[in-house]
């Protein structure tokens, strides 16, 4: 039976540096790292794409969706400020990424949570918050692929050299030796081996710019799975688990833990 090829697009938010606080500190108290966008199947790409161009179409929009000028109403989104065009562009917006034949899947790392659980233990010195973060991301897309008879090809956003480089070394670390953690703290996890990670993940990763439509419809998805770890309340978070356009939405209750968004260090949430 011929495997089915996943893609998973995906984006970063926040400051990977656990002693790096935000400047200025922000009055919704969210202070986190997250790596997060889609997985979608190779054979729905075109499709997804062609709703983004007609999507863009409709509004006549020639410039990226950037998830934050969209959600702060500024840059080339200044005009949102129009309650009447605001409210028909968000229903529209909400409409079309639940329509997409996507899933959405993030980790997020609380960075308050972080530094109280590992500070003390690596001396000062945890670990950058990516290598957390992209290790459980990309092993929970690849245990969903696997468990659908696929293999996982991934493409993300570049973000600079030194960044771009630690990530693929977390990549190559995960295919020669599986995954970072104490496998003693870390069995309920049922972790992949890295025989798992040389069978299910083809190729390397891919660094794509932000123009990249897939790219943006990462971003655009990952902001409402990081604010659901501060206030599920919040509506886009609602209105795609709703829809069950997030990993969480399509899992079994007792899988999320294991296998759903992945939100660390959360303790004094």
């Amino acid at each position: 039976m011929t495997k089915e090829t996943y893609y998973l697009y995906f984006d970063d938010s926040g400051i990977r540096f656990p002693d790096k606080q935000q400047k200025p500190v922000r009055e919704d108290g969210m202070d986190c790292f997250a790596l997060g966008g889609i997985l979608l199947k190779k054979s729905d790409r075109s499709d997804t794409i062609t709703a983004y161009k007609e999507f863009r179409k409709r509004w006549r929009i020639t410039y990226p969706l950037r998830s934050s000028d969209i959600r702060g109403k500024r840059g080339n989104f200044v005009w949102l400020k129009d309650k009447k065009l605001h409210d028909a562009f968000f229903n529209d917006l909400n409409a079309y990424l639940c329509d997409i034949r996507v899933v959405g899947f993030a980790a997020v790392i609380d960075r308050v949570g972080y530094n109280n659980r590992y500070e003390e233990k690596y001396a000062g010195k945890p670990w950058w918050m990516c290598k957390t973060a992209f290790s459980i991301l990309i092993e929970r897309a690849a245990k969903y692929a696997s468990e659908n008879n696929g293999c996982l090809k991934i493409r993300f956003e570049e973000a600079g050299k030194k960044e771009d480089r630690a990530i693929m070394g977390y990549w190559k670390d995960l295919k020669k030796e599986g995954m970072p953690f104490n496998p003693s703290t870390s069995a309920k996890y049922a972790s992949l081996e890295a025989t798992d990670f040389r069978a299910i993940l083809l190729g390397e990763p891919r660094r794509q710019m932000k123009k990249s439509p897939l790219l943006q419809i990462a971003d655009l998805y990952l902001y409402p799975m990081i604010k659901g770890g501060y206030a599920p309340d919040y509506f886009p978070y609602r209105h795609l688990m709703k829809n069950k356009k997030l990993i969480d939405a399509v899992l079994p209750p007792e899988k999320i833990e294991c296998l759903g968004i992945k939100y660390s260090c959360f303790d004094n949430r």
